[in-house]
């Protein structure tokens, strides 16, 4: 029997591997992604300077939706998260999906994104 202990391990080993590869630059940083079986987060992540830019998640005060662990939420904080990035002036990144498929909340956070203006 595969317990949530196991599948978040094996998700760790595939974000370290991902991780390899991914670096956010000040140009160009990391949208990392956090999906939990109660919210999801993302944030803009400045690896050279070691900096969180810009964050959003369905636990902030901006979000309306009372369920923050479904598709239309991750949608709004992809919204969010896009809008912020824009006021802060950074229009492309690098996407980091967190280990996670590219399924369900994360491509609806991340097309949301898109939608909004983000080019990645």
């Amino acid at each position: 029997m595969i317990t949530k202990q196991d599948k978040n391990a094996a998700r760790k080993k595939r974000h370290k591997h991902i991780r390899r590869r991914v670096e956010g630059t000040t140009e160009r940083p990391r949208l990392n992604v956090f999906r939990s079986s109660k919210h999801i987060y993302a944030q803009l992540i400045d690896d050279t300077k070691g900096i969180t830019l810009v964050s959003s998640s369905s636990v902030d005060k901006d979000f309306d939706n009372d369920k923050g662990n479904n598709v239309e939420a991750a949608k709004k904080v992809g919204e969010l998260i896009a809008k912020r990035a824009l006021e802060k002036g950074v229009d492309t990144v690098v996407f980091d999906r967190g280990g996670y498929l590219y399924h369900g909340r994360v491509k609806a956070l991340a097309e949301s994104a898109r939608e909004a203006g983000l080019k990645f």
